[in-house]
């Protein structure tokens, strides 16, 4: 039987909430752009077309982040991505979103205290610990 103390606090209703380093957030993004430059190689030469690895990232961001909470960098920094609001998944259509204005990059180096980037606040996510 489950109860409501046996769910984890949503991060918007915990005082005690603590963002993981950007030292694994940035660990993260790098892992999944090398990805994104070793997929894009299949269709296109990255060095020349730009455009390849940036729409693989954001795809990459919308399936992973939309059904898992993670892309397989977080997965391997040990973060996740979910709802500020009720710690649940974002879903696929504000993970594209997120993915979207990520690529954008102004948007991930206007943080707030809980390292919450324009991207994050736009799209009702935050960074945690997996």
């Amino acid at each position: 039987m489950t109860t409501p103390h046996d769910r984890p606090v949503p991060p918007a209703a915990d005082p005690a909430f603590t963002p993981p380093s950007l030292g694994r957030r940035f660990g993260a993004l790098i892992i999944d752009w090398v990805l994104c430059l070793l997929v894009s190689n299949f269709f296109a030469d990255p060095v020349r077309d730009g455009w390849a690895p940036v729409l693989v990232l954001v795809i990459e961001y919308g399936f992973f982040l939309g059904l898992f909470a993670q892309t397989p960098g977080m997965y391997i920094t040990k973060i996740r991505c979910v709802a500020w609001a009720d710690g649940g998944r974002i879903g696929l259509l504000r993970a594209l979103l997120r993915g979207l204005l990520l690529a954008l990059v102004v948007p991930a180096l206007l943080m707030d205290g809980h390292r919450r980037g324009l991207h994050d606040r736009l799209t009702g996510s935050v960074v945690t610990a997996a």
